[in-house]
């Protein structure tokens, strides 16, 4: 199975592109066995239905990559060679982590460790090819608009205590402390997310993952933004259900805030 998913725009191209990487909830076959059942069958860290919610992209021109295998295979947003991206004592899952955020073994074997060499295989299976196949999208866009704007797509519990003891911010905009975009852009990016009756924060308690603080390289024309939302605000309260009157709302203020940001990259 290929580990990425690519949905083409519908019409008239615009140099953005969504990134979705921790949308997948497949395991592969060979590893299927390893995980405890009961969690694997419904891995909680999903950013659960994020590829339904911004499913209106396409129709304005905008392309989508997202993951197809679980975070729990490998996490497409953390460094490959495992360096932490915070260091305030918050949970930080690895790689390709054992455990669930809220501290739950992964595996029947309850190890503690992916050893070495199977990190490198999953890499090279699962890791590698989602990188190279966005920044060949990224590098596509940049060809013909010159300049492509990457933006990141995540959901989180409303409360995880193990990473931030308070409620999360309903939106939460990264931008590695405003290293990975242009002012413009983010500037841009703030001024469509606020005021649309959800709270909003900015470079906390994120400020972008990998992808975004890797790609993000606006010497290059090439931005990178990192957009984290609470679940409740398209899920229902459980946080396990879509909700189609939240996600019509929130779907507005993203389609607002894309199509304002889009307008501006393709002048």
């Amino acid at each position: 199975m290929n580990p990425f998913q690519v949905v083409a725009p519908a019409s008239g191209r615009v140099p953005v592109l969504l990134s979705i990487p921790h949308c997948g909830t497949a395991f592969p076959e060979e590893l299927k066995p390893e995980f405890k059942k009961n969690l694997a069958s419904a891995p909680d860290d999903t950013d659960w239905f994020v590829h339904r919610l911004y499913d209106f992209a396409p129709a304005m021109g905008i392309t989508i990559i997202h993951a197809v295998y679980s975070r729990w295979v490998i996490d497409l947003n953390r460094d490959p060679n495992d360096k932490p991206l915070y260091g305030d004592g918050r949970i930080i899952t690895t790689l390709c982590p054992t455990t669930t955020f809220f501290g739950k073994p992964l595996y029947e074997d309850e190890r503690t460790v992916v050893n070495d060499k199977e990190v490198k295989r999953r890499v090279e299976n699962y890791y590698r090819p989602y990188h190279e196949k966005l920044q060949r999208i990224l590098d596509d866009l940049k060809n013909e608009f010159g300049i492509a704007l990457l933006w990141e797509c995540h959901s989180i519990r409303q409360h995880v205590p193990t990473i931030h003891k308070e409620k999360f911010p309903d939106l939460i905009l990264g931008d590695a402390d405003g290293t990975s975009a242009s002012p413009g852009l983010i500037e841009t990016a703030i001024k469509n997310l606020e005021g649309n009756g959800y709270s909003f924060s900015h470079n906390h308690p994120f400020k972008g993952g990998y992808i975004t603080r890797f790609f993000g390289k606006p010497a290059d024309n090439q931005h990178a933004l990192q957009l984290e939302m609470s679940k409740v605000n398209y899920m229902d309260d459980a946080e396990s259900q879509y909700d189609e009157i939240r996600a019509t709302r929130m779907r507005k203020v993203l389609m607002k805030t894309l199509a304002a940001l889009a307008e501006q990259v393709s002048k």
